[in-house]
């Protein structure tokens, strides 16, 4: 397990991005960086990276590729490859999104979000974004959502199977898939299932936890590493079998003061 922050903590330089990460002892990192910065400042970042040792799990693309508008859909689709680009010029593991939605926010819950027609779209988005780019060695790849196609791992499968490209692959985060008292009780089943069927297309995992709230009807929320009761030991565990240089990234904090402290408590409960 290769173990970064998506926060790009506060820093001046390239230089201090880097070392402020490898200092913490992170072997994995973010890119803080979109295509639209300058070449030169990419590069110095890239480098620094290369420097300090860190892999550069993710560049995100964070858009809405099956927006209803269709001026906003292109230029979704514009930035998902743009920023495939990106990651495959950097030596990025993945470019990495959600799939889509057909609500008035980027990433909202919707009915249509779950229609023949919206699947067929997602598919065809997919396949474009990766046959205009043809990244030789990053990945473009789909992060589970909770109410948004794929939304279970053999739905997953489905969708690999469906979209066909070799540089199609799997973003884990297995907490936004604990949608059910099932799978929030019965965690460490639900993420061996997870694994067994989708390990070898896992390329990058998000790191975090979920609480379920003791009121009607129904709440899971997202929270830090140890403020739930998923399985962290069982998630590393699973995803260091895919590969020991897994980027598992702690995620969805919002302060550098935070990720520190949950940077620190997660190497004290793994013994890192």
């Amino acid at each position: 397990m290769k173990l970064g922050l998506s926060g790009s903590l506060e820093h001046k330089t390239a230089q201090e991005w880097a070392k402020k990460h490898h200092d913490l002892g992170c072997l994995a990192i973010n890119f803080p960086l979109d295509y639209t910065a300058g070449e030169e400042v990419i590069q110095a970042y890239t480098q620094q990276a290369k420097e300090y040792g860190l892999i550069i799990a993710e560049v995100g693309a964070w858009c809405n590729p099956l927006d209803k508008d269709p001026i906003k859909r292109a230029e979704a689709l514009h930035r998902c490859k743009e920023q495939l680009k990106l990651a495959d010029r950097i030596g990025a593991v993945c470019c990495v999104n959600i799939s889509g939605s057909k609500g008035d926010k980027w990433d909202a819950a919707h009915k249509d979000n779950f229609t023949r027609e919206t699947w067929a779209e997602m598919i065809a988005s997919i396949q474009e974004i990766i046959d205009d780019v043809k990244p030789q060695h990053a990945c473009y790849s789909i992060e589970p959502m909770p109410w948004m196609y794929p939304m279970g791992p053999d739905e997953y499968l489905q969708l690999i199977k469906d979209v066909n490209r070799d540089k199609f692959k799997v973003h884990m985060d297995v907490f936004n898939w604990i949608t059910t008292p099932k799978r929030y009780f019965f965690n460490e089943e639900f993420m061996e299932e997870c694994f067994v069927k989708l390990g070898e297309h896992i390329v990058s995992c998000h790191l975090k936890d979920v609480h379920m709230e003791e009121q009607l009807t129904m709440m899971f929320r997202e929270v830090a590493c140890g403020d739930g009761e998923i399985s962290l030991e069982k998630y590393i565990e699973l995803a260091d079998k895919v590969s020991p240089d897994m980027p598992m990234i702690i995620e969805h904090l919002h302060s550098d003061e935070a990720y520190l402290e949950s940077l620190a408590y997660v190497k004290k409960r793994l013994e890192l």
